[in-house]
């Protein structure tokens, strides 16, 4: 399979949730079952139409703000692809520990997708919040951005559950003896720890926002996150 089956999104950043959630789709419908980008794409295509209709609940604080956070952090995903397929030396090195691997015989769709996880919140989501909140102004903390971004965590904690037994449905005959390993490794790893360090990451970029320490401290962030994503895969 080539590169250019999985990016090609473009530099244009969706208009807003409904156009993510169209770009998913097309993205996993082109990728082949076993793609180890279509597992990721898959359980986050779930995740943000919950969000999504979260959002046409009215259930954050700053629905105007989610609503662009979800857009920037999701183009972020987006771009990576497009960089990989494009000049892979330009791509997030977290990226392309998934990307390359995603044909790696012997790896389950849920520890693809675990790594994509993985690099989407350690990595892309402390620089959407910082875009986000220059874009709207203010700090981090106002007007209920924390509250809002636990919020997700709630929607994570009851969306996960179910993309999980998806992801697994049919792939192997006795989960209790063949997921072991991937159990293991998964276990590395957990969502709401994730999006905790993220948040801590935000506010370590948004204190470095405008100085040369700022993508020293982003490529730092980038490394670190890359060997989680490894681990995961079992790299």
């Amino acid at each position: 399979m080539t590169d250019a089956s999985i990016g090609g999104s473009g530099p244009v950043p969706p208009a807003g949730v409904d156009e993510v959630i169209a770009r998913m789709v097309a993205l996993a419908g082109a990728l082949p079952a076993g793609d180890g980008v279509r597992a990721f794409t898959e359980m986050y295509l779930a995740t943000t139409r919950e969000v999504a209709d979260a959002l046409d609940r009215a259930q954050f604080v700053d629905r105007e703000f989610m609503d662009r956070l979800d857009v920037h952090f999701a183009d972020l995903f987006f771009r990576a692809l497009e960089q990989h397929r494009t000049d892979p030396t330009r791509a997030p090195r977290c990226w392309s520990a998934l990307i390359e691997a995603r044909e790696q015989p012997g790896t389950s769709p849920l520890q693809f997708a675990l790594a994509g996880m993985n690099a989407h919140i350690g990595y892309d989501l402390p620089r959407a919040l910082v875009t986000t909140t220059i874009e709207f102004g203010g700090n981090l903390d106002d007007a209920g951005r924390r509250a809002d971004f636990l919020t997700i965590n709630e929607i994570l904690g009851t969306t996960q559950p179910r993309v999980k037994e998806s992801l697994l449905a049919g792939l192997l005959a006795d989960l209790d003896d063949a997921l072991g390993g991937v159990d293991d490794r998964a276990g590395l790893w957990a969502i709401e720890q994730a999006r905790e360090m993220a948040w801590g990451s935000a506010h370590a970029l948004w204190s470095l926002r405008g100085t040369r320490a700022a993508a020293v401290y982003e490529r730092g962030i980038d490394r670190v996150v890359e060997i989680g994503c490894r681990a995961v895969l079992g790299l």
